[in-house]
């Protein structure tokens, strides 16, 4: 198959979500506690960004090799200049195609990636091609078509998954589906208001700060129990059986 095209020069990503959820360590840390069962240690972030979830990753495996991919020229820049220190920490302009030869990871990490991805079927194909057998992908996507709304618009989302959506590509790619569940379920009012009443077309830091501090730790505590049938996110675990 055809490797995904080198980054567009001048591709600059326009939305200012990033810098917003930078402080959000509570909603990282709770991706990254789902993900820990299955991170190995030949790790590959798409679409890293500033480096924000990578910094959860690194503290979460210390002693994998990780190697970071991000397009975008207005990203790329922070994030060699985080992890320009860390010999363990590899990053890469460029997409997920261009992270390694086949066989070359045993973790793919998508966070918050592939709503912004046209052709998001070749995206699983190249993490497919990527992992080695057995070797996983870890992926968090924005859930629920109907509260796509202008929030979406100013991050660039080409779509919002549903969890039978989600789940076909991710066969039709190769995999076979370890988990895909519905997760921030109080999240769906907050981003409808938002996007669809309110018409926002940012998130602001302090806004992002105050829901990370007050909704997010109580939310983690409930879906550990509780596996909520709708929710503002998907976070699906899917492996490339060892005999591919």
């Amino acid at each position: 198959m055809p490797p995904s095209p080198a980054p567009t020069p001048g591709f600059t990503y326009s939305g200012d979500e990033l810098d917003a959820l930078a402080g959000a360590h509570n909603y990282y840390g709770w991706i990254t506690q789902r993900f820990a069962p299955w991170l190995g240690s030949r790790i590959v972030e798409a679409g890293a960004g500033i480096g924000t979830f990578a910094g959860h990753l690194r503290a979460a495996a210390p002693h994998a090799r990780l190697t970071l991919v991000e397009p975008a020229q207005n990203n790329w820049p922070h994030l060699r200049a985080r992890f320009a220190a860390d010999p363990g920490v590899r990053t890469l302009r460029g997409y997920l195609a261009d992270a390694g030869g086949p066989a070359s990871a045993d973790t793919v990490v998508a966070v918050n990636v592939m709503e912004h991805v046209r052709d998001d079927a070749g995206f699983l194909r190249d993490a497919h091609r990527l992992l080695e057998g057995g070797g996983h992908a870890l992926l968090f996507v924005p859930a629920l078509p109907a509260i796509y709304g202008t929030l979406d618009e100013a991050f660039e989302h080409v779509r919002r998954y549903t969890r039978p959506e989600l789940q076909a590509r991710l066969r039709e790619a190769g995999f076979s589906i370890v988990s895909a569940r519905y997760t921030n379920f109080p999240g769906i009012l907050a981003w409808w208001l938002s996007g669809r009443v309110l018409r926002r077309r940012t998130v602001s830091a302090a806004d992002a700060r105050l829901y990370d501090r007050w909704m997010i730790p109580w939310i983690s505590r409930l879906e550990r129990v509780w596996n909520p049938p709708a929710g503002q996110s998907l976070i699906a675990i899917a492996r490339k059986d060892a005999a591919a």
